[in-house]
């Protein structure tokens, strides 16, 4: 048995002569949160739909918990669940009603248990028997994700499943996908949200142009270490005596903002105990060094900038 509840090999789609996905090769462990990410019109959705088979591959493999999806696709099929647009139901159904409903096209019989457990998990016991067209969108995205695990697949796909929840349906439903992680269930989730997938993944790709263009844990990628340049904030008796200095200064560094005494600036991690030297040889007291936390949203920027510059060169 594989690790990988997902394993995507040379990913092609080409329309008019044109690849609107390049060669993309990735893999979902079990267990595991792992997101697409780009802007919108990146090929995101594209990878997704070819997954699933709502359109055809030009050239490359999928494989579903260790079922190709070739060779064999009934079982590779029944191995997910997804959620590809919002979740459409029978409004003036209740939500139950539309589970058992969709329950009658699996390929074996759901037990009365598992519709139980589902509804449990997803939080809908309070409002599981009213009609759909009571339920906010929030609600309807959870009433979606149960019916997609209705079956037990090993992975759940969602493509941009936050779009128009208010802040606190995302974080609702950020924690279910943390729950379902945590049961063994595989997610694959595409957004450009990258605050929200910042708290959500274990791990992500960046597809730009139809092409992945970078892969890694999400831990590595937000430390410390990884980014380059930098927000950090000085807290100083003379702030205009200090942006004096940085014109006439090799250090390279961006003045963001001046107030009071604080000086934010931008500039790479080697050059602040630099830029603090030059300070205090000048006789302007530091108070305070203070280093703004990376977000994905600077490491995310930082290489789509380098890999237009390389692409430049």
């Amino acid at each position: 048995m594989s690790l990988n509840a997902l394993e995507v090999k040379n990913l092609t789609k080409r329309i008019k002569g044109r690849n609107i996905v390049d060669n993309v090769s990735f893999s979902v462990e079990k267990g595991e949160i792992f997101g697409l990410l780009g802007p919108n019109g990146a090929g995101k959705t594209t990878i997704i739909r070819m997954i699933v088979s709502l359109i055809n591959r030009t050239n490359g493999s999928v494989v579903i918990n260790d079922y190709n999806l070739d060779n064999n696709f009934s079982e590779a099929m029944s191995s997910l669940g997804a959620i590809v647009e919002n979740p459409e139901f029978y409004k003036y159904m209740s939500g139950y009603k539309n589970l058992k409903h969709y329950a009658r096209m699996a390929r074996e019989p759901i037990a009365e248990a598992r519709f139980n457990e589902v509804i449990k998990l997803v939080g809908l016991e309070n409002a599981i028997h009213q009609k759909v067209k009571t339920y906010s969108l929030g609600m309807r995205q959870r009433l979606g994700v149960a019916q997609a695990l209705l079956h037990k697949p090993a992975i759940l796909i969602l493509d941009e499943p936050t779009n128009g929840l208010d802040p606190q349906g995302i974080r609702e439903f950020r924690d279910y996908l943390h729950l379902l992680a945590s049961q063994g269930i595989s997610v694959l989730v595409s957004s450009h949200l990258l605050s929200e997938m910042q708290l959500m993944c274990h791990r992500f790709a960046i597809i730009e142009k139809g092409k992945l263009i970078h892969i890694s844990k999400m831990d590595e990628t937000v430390s410390e270490e990884e980014v380059r340049v930098r927000e950090v904030t000085f807290e100083l008796a003379e702030v205009e005596k200090a942006v004096d200095l940085l014109k006439g200064s090799e250090i390279k560094v961006e003045v963001v903002s001046t107030k009071d005494r604080e000086l934010v600036v931008k500039l790479e991690k080697e050059s602040i105990p630099l830029f603090n030297k030059m300070l205090v040889d000048n006789h302007i007291a530091v108070y305070g060094i203070y280093v703004v936390k990376a977000t994905l949203e600077d490491r995310f920027l930082e290489i789509t900038n380098q890999k237009r510059e390389e692409e430049i060169k």
